[in-house]
């Protein structure tokens, strides 16, 4: 498996030619305003080469005076550059679109955003560095026109089959009718690899600046298998983690 969640952050390694793996989990988030709102994030991803991913994400989202139902559905392609031989560790790009699917529970937008990925370890740690950038349609009234984000994000053993996830990330102030403070978290919480096709996690979100909302997640990962024929996939190239289910949740707009 090559896990992405439970972080906002995401790793330069991708998942083998020809197979499929699926992360799914829910997140309750706890306005400042005392009000609450559920999503269940869900990334299907595929290997189409050695170092290329294609990465599907289909969020369910719920909020106040807002039912379930689905929001923005987003596309995005990871495309690793380097394997690690050099300082800059294992180095990927991800470009993704999103397209106002979601109505109520999205932000009425089609965005493109590119992210910036280095990977590497530090003796049993891994660590993750992102920094990306957002560009959306429309006059900044429902969504700022530019975004950006920031994350670095570790991975440690802990005992067996356990480690723990922690990570902090940003968002800088955005402008327009539509924009919010700064805002820095903090993501914690421990993860399970269960089996080599199989694991869980669960945390928490907590803000330090800006309105980001006090969050609980759990969720898993699942390596469903090969749905090519070994003799049309290859399954070399793909980048193992040191931690394994050491990955958080994404967003990829």
């Amino acid at each position: 498996m090559q896990p992405e969640r439970p972080s906002v952050a995401t790793h330069a390694g991708t998942v083998a030619p020809g197979y499929v793996e699926i992360e799914t989990g829910v997140e309750t988030d706890r306005n400042a305003d005392g009000t609450h709102a559920l999503q269940v994030p869900t990334l299907v991803k595929v290997g189409i080469a050695p170092r290329v991913q294609l990465s599907v994400l289909a969020p369910v989202l719920r909020a106040t005076d807002v039912p379930l139902g689905i929001g923005d559905v987003g596309v995005g392609v990871k495309w690793r550059l380097t394997e690690g031989d050099g300082p800059l560790g294992r180095v990927a790009i991800l470009p993704t679109m999103t397209w106002a699917t979601g109505g109520d529970r999205g932000t009425g937008t089609t965005a493109v955003g590119l992210l910036f990925i280095d990977s590497r370890t530090v003796g049993p740690v891994s660590l993750d560095l992102n920094a990306g950038l957002t560009r959306r349609s429309g006059d900044g009234s429902a969504a700022p026109r530019t975004a950006a984000a920031w994350t670095v994000a570790s991975g440690m053993p802990v005992a067996g089959a356990v480690g723990w996830q922690l990570e902090c990330f940003g968002y800088p102030g955005t402008h327009g009718r539509a924009g919010t403070r700064p805002i820095v978290a903090l993501l914690t919480g421990p993860t399970l690899g269960v089996w080599r096709w199989l694991a869980f996690d669960t945390g928490i979100i907590l803000p330090l600046t800006g309105p980001q909302p006090k969050a609980w997640y759990a969720g898993l990962v699942t390596n469903v298998g090969r749905v090519v024929p070994s003799s049309r996939a290859d399954t070399h190239g793909s980048v193992g983690h040191v931690q394994g289910p050491d990955r958080t949740r994404k967003t990829l707009n």
